[in-house]
């Protein structure tokens, strides 16, 4: 019963455009364009809505269009374009927000550093993990709430919890308060906002700046790293001040109150360093 509704939850038409108006020009890869991506799922619409969230939070793949997805999503539901149950698409698309950040701390608890270490590569760069550690080091443990409205860093933030080993009670609440403010309340918006004739009316426009407004961040932490690399701030995209294992380690220890990564004795930021210049300075 439950297969054959979600596969009957579908859109009006699979074979057609979502809109009366055609198919939205797309901003970007057309992964990234969440019109494209519901009206690609056909009859399987609200599994691969669900698979898009999980797969952005659990499986570190931070190149999805998680907001503008759950926002069209709403908004299409409101104005019929998409046949879902507004409740069902609310609950499944909780329970996968908070599933892949379950799975994405497990993945940091269980490898640990060794997932921080990699190389850069086309889909992982270690400036993510950076501002990832500097929201914890900004908002503490409610980052893994904050992180959620933040491209990248809603991706990463359950994995440096994990490899820094937060509590996992303290995680799990944090977890849970996220995947609703975000998955659900974001959703909701979009499907409350669809409910108004203006915003039917004008729906492709709205997903033309709803795409634009989404890759915004992005931009500007991109404008905002040449800055500090011009100013000496940064080094290849990189904040020299959380790109070291010891300054993230300093930062677990603050935040979480356990390292996974040891401080290195002799090494600068390390205790026993600032005890040795506090001592001189004494003298």
């Amino acid at each position: 019963m439950l297969t054959t509704t979600v596969l009957s939850a579908a859109l009006t038409d699979g074979s057609l455009p979502l809109l009366a108006g055609g198919p939205l020009p797309a901003l970007g890869p057309d992964f990234m364009d969440p019109e494209h991506l519901i009206r690609s799922f056909g009859t399987a619409a609200l599994i691969g809505i669900v698979a898009v969230v999980f797969i952005e939070t659990g499986l570190l793949f931070p190149f999805l269009p998680g907001d503008s997805l759950l926002f069209t999503a709403g908004a299409l539901v409101a104005q019929d374009s998409l046949q879902l149950n507004i409740w069902m698409l609310c609950g499944m698309l909780f329970l996968a927000a908070f599933a892949g950040d379950q799975v994405a701390y497990a993945i940091g608890r269980k490898l640990g550093p060794k997932v921080f270490s990699r190389p850069d590569s086309r889909f992982f760069k270690q400036k993510y993990i950076d501002q990832t550690y500097k929201y914890f080091d900004k908002y503490g443990g409610r980052t893994i709430i904050v992180a959620r409205f933040v491209p990248f860093v809603r991706t990463y933030a359950p994995v440096a919890a994990g490899v820094g080993k937060m509590r996992y009670r303290h995680f799990v609440s944090y977890n849970v308060v996220g995947a609703l403010l975000w998955g659900v309340g974001v959703t909701l918006l979009g499907y409350w906002l669809g409910n108004f004739s203006f915003i039917k009316n004008n729906i492709e426009a709205l997903l033309i700046l709803i795409v634009g407004v989404s890759v915004l961040p992005v931009a500007f932490e991109l404008w905002r790293a040449r800055r500090k690399e011009q100013a000496g701030e940064t080094v290849e995209g990189r904040d020299t001040e959380y790109d070291e294992p010891v300054e993230r380690a300093s930062v677990e220890r603050e935040v979480f109150g356990n390292a996974a990564t040891p401080p290195v004795p002799g090494q600068a930021g390390t205790p026993a360093v600032d005890d040795e210049v506090g001592e001189h300075t004494q003298r």
